[in-house]
């Protein structure tokens, strides 16, 4: 409630029977508010509740408490946010704080821990917003230390350190310089036409036939895959020694997917020259054949060079408990209709319902709305129960649909805005770098034309390198902490 006239005790009063009649009058931001010692008391450790035991302290207790006091009107000035504070204070009423819309969960988090209350009164709901916030600024700061780490070259790393960190820059991150990206463009264009090899290797007037009379792919084709294959071969080997950390990549999804793109070819290479000395040749070729098939795993390289195949994938992921209910209604789905199409089926003579199981088959490409034709109704009932099923269908594939292309918007979304946060951290990083060189260079000017210092050792002194204005600027972190939780 708003504020009337105070009513207080002598600085020089204590008791708790005192302290508990006490009204405090709080100044937040412009916004006056009310408290009496009861309410404040049942949290003792609060910077409030504080307040009240403080009157008897004298004023050096008082203004370790708040910005300023004023004697005349017995108020506490605060020079913090009101809207946090109307927040903040439900937990002497509720037990418990919900925060408003529109308010940054981390700026609430530290006007919580300005008024020393404690996280656990922070709802459910909010905890999960200040966890979502906290794990992107984590993530942007991580972004900018990536670029930070790019750009410093540190002296004192050996030069197989040096050379490690530009190969892999060279072949990990395509915007880093011009060379860079030709490379990232050749490997895409490897992987499609490694692909397109692979298909066009099975069409029947372009394979040769060998000395036994079995098909074989073209020897121009098989030049084309032997070259594509080395390519790999050479692109994967240089970025596992270049790696920072070989145990991550050799265990990250995507390089394991690249050793199966390429292990096929060496494995049926071996058991073409050394395989048939150990079993039959009929089992060779099996084992070649099958092995060649693994080939397609290549395609999912292409993921790494398309952010919206990078998107899907973890919206997908995001998106395993609507998959989840997709598949249970067409389950349930596909078991009630194929029943009843087996059961109303079979008073016709020549119906294609055998058997339940083959029934299974004819409900999931109704309820998907494929409909292939080969096993379809003959009586009248069948036919009602076949239009009932695909309208099921398309009501049970429609419902989890909206839910997943949100998670695909949002994660999109989230990773350009998060991709624009590291550039305007590297911005203001590089900008306040700047202004603090220009001041320092000032001053040393001044120092050196006082002391008439001049020649090479005066340009070496204010001399400084883009890196090592990054570099300098990250070793701050209490500085750099800061503007990342900035909001502005």
């Amino acid at each position: 409630k708003m504020a009337g006239d105070s009513r207080f005790p002598d600085v020089d009063t204590d008791g708790s029977e005192q302290s508990e009649e006490i009204e405090i009058v709080v100044n937040v931001g412009g916004v006056r508010q009310v408290f009496y010692g009861d309410n404040l008391n049942q949290y003792p450790e609060t910077r409030l509740a504080e307040l009240v035991n403080c009157l008897s302290g004298g004023y050096d207790s008082i203004f370790s408490l708040c910005d300023d006091y004023d004697p005349g009107k017995r108020e506490f000035y605060f020079d913090r946010d009101p809207d946090a504070f109307k927040c903040i204070i439900d937990v002497y009423y509720f037990g418990e704080i919900h925060m408003k819309k529109g308010i940054c969960p981390i700026c609430f988090k530290n006007e919580m821990e300005f008024w020393k209350v404690d996280l656990k009164f922070l709802d459910d709901c909010c905890k999960a917003h200040l966890s979502e916030k906290r794990e992107e600024l984590e993530e942007i700061a991580r972004r900018v230390q990536l670029i930070l780490d790019d750009l410093g070259v540190d002296a004192s790393e050996s030069r197989w350190k040096r050379c490690q960190k530009c190969i892999w820059k060279f072949l990990e991150k395509p915007e880093s310089s011009y060379p860079a990206r030709v490379i990232a463009v050749l490997s895409f264009l490897f992987i499609l036409i490694s692909s397109v090899v692979m298909c066009v290797g099975t069409i029947p007037d372009l394979q040769v036939v060998d000395a036994e009379g079995n098909r074989m792919e073209h020897p121009t084709l098989d030049s084309i895959e032997t070259a594509c294959i080395g390519w790999f071969t050479v692109e994967y080997v240089l970025r596992l020694i270049s790696s920072p950390n070989k145990l991550h990549f050799a265990l990250s999804f995507m390089n394991i997917v690249d050793v199966l793109a390429i292990l096929p070819f060496y494995v049926s290479l071996t058991l073409t020259h050394l395989g048939a000395k150990l079993m039959e040749l009929s089992n060779v070729q099996q084992a070649v054949q099958a092995l060649r098939i693994m080939r397609i795993a290549r395609i999912f390289k292409l993921a790494r060079h398309s952010s919206g195949l990078q998107t899907l994938t973890y919206a997908l992921k995001r998106s395993f408990k609507e998959l989840g209910l997709l598949l249970m209604y067409l389950a349930v789905g596909i078991f009630v209709f194929s029943a009843l199409g087996y059961t109303m089926e079979q008073s016709h003579p020549e119906t294609l319902f055998k058997s339940i199981p083959q029934s299974f088959w004819w409900a999931i490409i109704t309820m998907t709305t494929v409909g292939y034709g080969d096993i379809y109704p003959k009586t009248t009932l069948g036919k009602l129960n076949a239009a009932i099923s695909f309208l099921c269908g398309v009501i049970a594939i429609a419902l989890p649909i909206h839910p997943i292309i949100n998670n695909f918007v949002r994660y999109y979304n989230k990773q350009r805005v998060l991709e624009t946060a590291a550039k305007h951290e590297l911005e203001l990083m590089e900008l306040n770098s700047a202004e603090g060189k220009a001041a320092g260079s000032r001053s040393e000017l001044e120092d050196l034309s006082r002391e008439g210092k001049e020649g090479p050792f005066y340009s070496s002194r204010i001399k400084v390198s883009h890196s090592d204005t990054f570099i300098h600027l990250l070793s701050e972190e209490k500085h750099y902490r800061t503007r990342l939780q900035s909001c502005k």
